[in-house]
């Protein structure tokens, strides 16, 4: 088998174009959450704490000189991807545990027992008709 074949077998197969449209989608809801943290919910925290804006918190470690831009650790930018992942996280969480509650009900489930066969029938009518006796 060629190796475009087998590449092809392999790209068509269900899982790996689940795992494709999962990934597309997740990169899409991580944009989602990440605008939400950035422009929903951290400006009024920002306000609660003193009109601080997280996105601008930084330490400055060396000053900028000259054509050199200074050389910052930016906690607060930090502090919003801390927040969109356990978002995401929770999120993530909240999908994972309806998925496992709905699979607990399917296996609850008893399945009903099996229809008695004909000679199951015939055979009860006739221990019926025999204690009649």
């Amino acid at each position: 088998m060629s190796m475009m074949k087998e590449f092809k077998a392999f790209a068509m197969r269900g899982n790996v174009v689940d795992m494709a449209v999962g990934i597309v989608i997740g990169g899409a809801f991580g944009k989602i959450v990440s605008s939400f943290v950035a422009d929903v919910i951290m400006p009024p925290l920002g306000m609660l704490l003193g009109r601080v804006n997280f996105a601008n918190l930084a330490v400055t470690l060396k000053a900028a000189s000259g054509d050199v831009a200074a050389v910052t650790l930016n906690y607060g930018k930090f502090i919003q991807t801390a927040v969109d992942f356990v978002i995401i996280a929770f999120a993530i969480f909240l999908v994972i545990k309806g998925m496992n509650s709905l699979k607990k009900k399917e296996e609850a489930a008893p399945e009903a027992p099996p229809a008695p066969s004909k000679e199951e029938i015939l055979l009860t009518e006739i221990r019926d008709l025999l204690k009649q006796k």
